[in-house]
């Protein structure tokens, strides 16, 4: 017996989307350290990134592993940096090293579990903490074009306070400046348009919209809405919000735990078709946490967020004063 799954999966295949690997292939080309690189997913990914001129990959593994990867998959090494390790730990230890003393600008995770991999970054002699937290955006793009949503934070905190969702709102309209758009339009996720006592998101939404349109410059700020009125302008025309500057045309959206991230990303994803590019922000260097289950196009199109990231960080979104 076959089994096909849901009627409501897309038949869509992810398109890496064609303005965000120029606008990395227009950059300087970052040093990528990946560690536990001998493996097939990481070695397909890094063979890939590199061919499109978005990576310059160190690959950080057991280097038997590594070759005979190379092997299968036919791809030269002659010039890419090697650098031996002979278990996860001291891979992902090796590669944070890298990037800590700037030998790499990226540090994406190859076959190491992620708690290992997470570990190392967040060693406090590792070099790559910082004094914010880390934070998980994924930047999911249509499969027939159109303009990307950018989701936080799908996998990494899981019930964000208030606080950090305000840095995470900076760290999302500093995201999009980076990529090219000067007036990001950021929507606060709660069931509800209006505040409802008994849906605490929507009071946590409504504060941080108020709070982000009063200390954040060049954005523009809604909450709370629900997905219907992030998404769909017929809704939005439906239910009297026409005059909302961010309701049906939101280019964001901070939610408020993982569970309601997880479902919408795999919901563009899944049910959409929708290209997916994953980062990780909040240490020195931008982060990859590349899964078993992305397909080829989502990982291409996470180095080349991260390509962009890294050749075009600056400190934040710019406060009011």
């Amino acid at each position: 017996m076959t089994t096909v799954g849901s009627a409501f999966l897309s038949t869509e295949n992810p398109v890496c989307p064609a303005g965000l690997l120029m606008a990395a292939q227009a950059l300087k080309c970052p040093k990528v350290a990946v560690a536990g690189a001998g493996a097939a997913l990481p070695m397909e990914a890094a063979q890939q990134a590199c061919a499109a001129g978005v990576m310059t990959p160190i690959l950080v593994g057991a280097t038997q592993d590594i070759h005979t990867q190379a092997t299968r998959i036919n791809w030269d090494l002659t010039g890419i940096q090697i650098m031996d390790a002979k278990d996860e730990a001291s891979a992902a230890q090796a590669a944070v090293k890298l990037c800590a003393d700037g030998q790499a600008d990226v540090l994406m995770k190859g076959q190491v579990h992620t708690d290992a991999f997470l570990r190392a970054v967040l060693a406090r002699d590792g070099g790559l903490r910082t004094d914010r937290r880390l934070m998980h955006f994924s930047y999911i793009s249509p499969p027939k074009g159109g303009d990307a949503l950018l989701l936080s934070d799908v996998a990494v905190n899981v019930a964000p306070d208030v606080n950090l969702r305000r840095d995470m709102t900076r760290t999302a309209v500093n995201l999009l400046h980076i990529l090219g758009n000067p007036t990001p339009k950021i929507a606060f996720l709660s069931a509800t348009e209006s505040v409802n006592p008994s849906v605490p998101s929507s009071g946590e939404a409504h504060a941080l919209a108020t709070w982000a349109s009063a200390n954040i410059d060049n954005a523009e700020f809604s909450g709370p809405l629900a997905l219907d009125l992030v998404l769909s302008a017929q809704a939005v025309q439906t239910k009297g919000l026409s005059g909302d500057p961010v309701a049906g045309r939101a280019d964001a959206i901070i939610v408020p735990d993982i569970v309601v991230g997880n479902a919408i990303f795999k919901s563009l994803v899944y049910l959409a078709g929708g290209c997916a590019a994953g980062i990780v922000l909040g240490a020195k260097v931008p982060l990859l946490l590349t899964s078993r289950a992305d397909p080829a196009e989502a990982r291409l199109a996470s180095v080349a967020l991260a390509a962009i990231v890294a050749a075009r960080k600056k400190p934040g979104a710019g406060m009011k004063t």
